[in-house]
C-alpha cells in the first residue's frame, strides 16, 4: 500500500494514515499501519533486525490523517509527555449532519467506555467512570443539510468527536456507530485528521503538518472552501 510520507527525520516519521486501516494489529489480522511503516523504513534503510517504530498516538480504523510515529524511544517519550501537557495541537475537519445551534463553541461532556461493547457513552459529570472530553468547533461551511467543521482536540478520548456530535444532535456523516439512524451502511465516516502541531523531541522546532482530506462525497462539496 502506498503510504504518503509528509515528514520524516531520524526521529519522526508523519504519515497520511488511510481510511479503513487499523493503526495496530488487532484481532481481525488484517493489516495495520505499524506495521507496514516498519517494513517500508526497513526496505527503504536496509535495516537488519527488527525495526523500531513508536505509536504515541492513535486514530479510529475508519478515520484518516496526519498521524506522526517515533523512531527513537527517546522521540516516542518526549512527544507522550507532550501530549499529556496538551502540548500538542490536533486539528480535525468533519462533516455532520444538521447544523450546530452555535457557529463556534467548546463542546464539554463525560464520557464512558463499554470495553465490552467498544461504544462510548456520555455520562453525567458526577459519575466516576466518566472523564472529561473537551474540543471546539467553528462551522466553515453548510450544504445539502450537512455542515462542514474545524474541530480543535483538546483531550483524546476513545471516539471522542463522534460521542459528542452525536450527542448534540449532529451525527458524523457515515458514523455507523453513533449516527446509525441517519446513516447508510457502507458509506465513509466525514472524519479527518488535517493537521498536528508540535514541538520537535529534539531540536525544539515548532512542526507543523498539514494534510487535506480526499476529494471524494461529502469532502467533494467543499472543495473550493478556502480555509481548509
Amino acid at each position: 500500500m502506498d503510504i504518503p510520507i509528509l515528514y520524516e527525520d531520524n526521529h519522526l516519521l508523519v504519515v497520511e494514515k488511510p481510511v479503513n486501516i487499523p493503526v495496530q494489529a488487532d484481532q481481525t489480522g488484517d493489516p495495520d499501519l505499524l506495521t507496514m511503516l516498519k517494513e517500508d523504513i526497513k526496505i527503504r534503510y536496509q535495516k537488519p533486525g527488527n525495526v523500531y517504530l513508536g505509536l504515541v498516538h492513535r486514530l479510529d480504523r475508519p478515520v484518516g490523517g496526519v498521524m506522526v510515529f517515533a523512531k527513537t524511544s527517546k522521540a516516542a517519550s518526549r512527544l507522550s509527555d507532550a501530549i499529556r501537557r496538551r502540548a500538542f495541537d490536533k486539528k480535525y475537519v468533519a462533516v455532520v449532519r444538521g447544523v450546530p445551534k452555535e457557529r463556534q463553541a467548546k463542546l464539554e461532556h463525560h464520557l464512558w467506555k463499554d470495553q465490552k461493547k467498544n461504544q462510548v457513552y456520555v455520562v453525567p459529570e458526577n459519575d466516576p467512570r466518566g472523564k472529561k472530553a473537551i474540543l471546539d468547533y467553528k462551522i466553515l461551511g453548510e450544504a445539502k443539510g450537512m455542515s462542514l467543521l474545524e474541530i480543535n482536540l483538546h483531550t483524546g478520548r476513545p471516539h471522542q468527536i463522534r460521542v459528542q456530535f452525536s450527542n448534540i444532535g449532529c451525527p458524523l456523516y457515515g458514523d455507523q456507530k453513533y449516527g446509525q439512524a441517519v446513516n447508510k451502511p457502507g458509506q465513509q465516516i466525514a472524519l479527518w485528521a488535517s493537521e498536528l502541531r508540535f514541538e520537535h523531541p529534539t531540536t525544539k522546532e515548532w512542526i507543523k503538518v498539514k494534510q487535506a482530506p480526499p476529494h471524494t462525497f461529502p469532502w467533494s462539496i467543499w472543495n473550493d472552501q478556502p480555509s481548509y
